[in-house]
């Protein structure tokens, strides 16, 4: 009943920013996006959370509010960076995977196992095509907690993680924590032999973007980060957009994620929250990017321009367009190749049913994130939105930026804002 009480607290201010005619467009909406989030905060959405809006390839605005934790010692400010959790999918193996595609060395349509040769050998696996892969129609396992296997009777099996780095545990996963190097192998051979269901219908998997970074690395002959760095965010000129930022010295704050109680037994700070993420040293495929929002919204212009940005092509038009497209429409499959995109008939439902905003085009992407990040792209509109909380302080248990739809409302309102 409170979760409703508040929805409709913020759709009454949405209301009034649609109404008013007596204040300036800029003050009255900065007076309605305060009060939303302002309003979540108080009622532990997230500590803190940073907005920005871009209309046009032009900041329309950017602000930040609240504090990294709940003890409101440190303000989040405008060049923070924070763990941007599964929007990693579509920042990190994706622009690669798209790459790929415009040299010729991947074909959609191709079986996996051409690229994955391990998949050769099962037979359940054998013909699944990457495009089934990208758009979650695979039919493979959501997710696998391969946290379970380094540990018995609540204590780390000392054959896969350990307190102190040597030649054969370089895998950090925090500080004094440190993951056998063979254990990715050990996560592959269990994604290899997962399950497969035969029926092909939209079901979210994380597990193939746990391969995809070797094989990038196989048909690039070049390091995973190394390939990103060179190909994307450098040219794009993102400073911060990478793993491990605790290892780089940033000048940049970055904002803790969870106080984890089973894994790092501490408040995870500067290291991948995912876990899966952190067992292959934080730089992972399904997690382990961070960044700040300016970083975020060069790659979403990147790819709401079609594979340009500022006079430099990345990727294709052609293919951009392809992976921003909804795939299995026919099997009730909102997704595009990675990229979400809103649900069928989004258009036509309340503010309080839609993903995201009904009034986000069909053209529209994006991509959420556990710890509590949202990006969004709209070729249409030219508007990009992104949201970077830690929704997940002081722990995942807490639910209220879903419960009180605020990131949907948020982005909503700019919409209306731009009408």
């Amino acid at each position: 009943m409170r979760c409703r009480h508040i929805f409709s607290v913020l759709l009454g201010i949405c209301a009034f920013y649609g109404r008013s005619q007596t204040t300036s467009i800029d003050s009255t909406l900065t007076i309605a996006v305060d009060s939303i989030v302002e309003s979540a905060i108080t009622q532990k959405a997230f500590p803190g959370a940073q907005l920005l809006v871009i209309h046009q390839n032009h900041t329309f605005f950017h602000k930040s509010y609240g504090f990294h934790t709940y003890d409101s010692l440190k303000a989040v400010t405008n060049n923070d960076i924070y763990d941007l959790a599964s929007v990693t999918k579509i920042l990190g193996p994706l622009p690669a995977l798209m790459k790929l595609v415009d040299e010729g060395k991947i074909d959609l349509d191709a079986p996996f196992s051409s690229y994955w040769r391990p998949w050769q050998r099962r037979k359940d696996k054998r013909s699944i095509t990457l495009r089934e892969i990208l758009a979650h129609q695979a039919g493979l396992v959501p997710y696998i907690v391969f946290l379970n296997r380094t540990v018995k009777n609540g204590k780390f099996k000392s054959r896969f993680v350990r307190n102190k780095e040597s030649r054969r545990f370089q895998k950090q996963a925090y500080p004094n924590l440190y993951v056998k190097n063979r254990f990715q192998n050990k996560m592959h051979r269990i994604i290899n032999r997962s399950d497969v269901s035969d029926v092909k219908k939209y079901r979210y998997s994380g597990l193939a973007f746990l391969l995809f970074p070797k094989v990038i690395e196989q048909l690039t002959e070049m390091s995973y980060e190394s390939y990103l760095q060179s190909t994307f965010y450098r040219p794009l000129g993102c400073k911060t957009l990478g793993f491990n930022p605790k290892a780089k010295n940033f000048e940049n704050a970055i904002v803790p994620t969870e106080i984890d109680t089973l894994f790092r037994k501490t408040t995870v700070h500067g290291y991948v929250h995912d876990e899966n993420a952190a067992l292959l040293g934080g730089i992972s495929g399904n997690a382990g990017l961070f960044g700040t929002a300016d970083d975020l919204a060069k790659m979403l212009l990147l790819y709401q321009n079609h594979g340009q940005f500022n006079g430099q092509r990345l990727l294709s038009e052609n293919t951009v367009k392809e992976f921003t497209k909804v795939q299995f429409p026919e099997n009730d499959n909102r997704r595009g190749l990675g990229f979400d995109k809103p649900l069928l008939g989004n258009d036509t439902l309340a503010l309080s049913e839609s993903y995201p905003s009904q009034r986000a085009s069909k053209s529209s992407f994006g991509h959420s994130g556990f710890t509590g990040t949202f990006v969004w792209a709209d070729p249409e509109k030219q508007l990009v939105f992104i949201f970077l909380s830690n929704r997940v302080y002081p722990d995942r248990s807490h639910r209220q930026l879903y419960n009180l739809n605020v990131r949907t409302v948020l982005q909503d309102l700019f919409y209306k804002a731009l009408e």
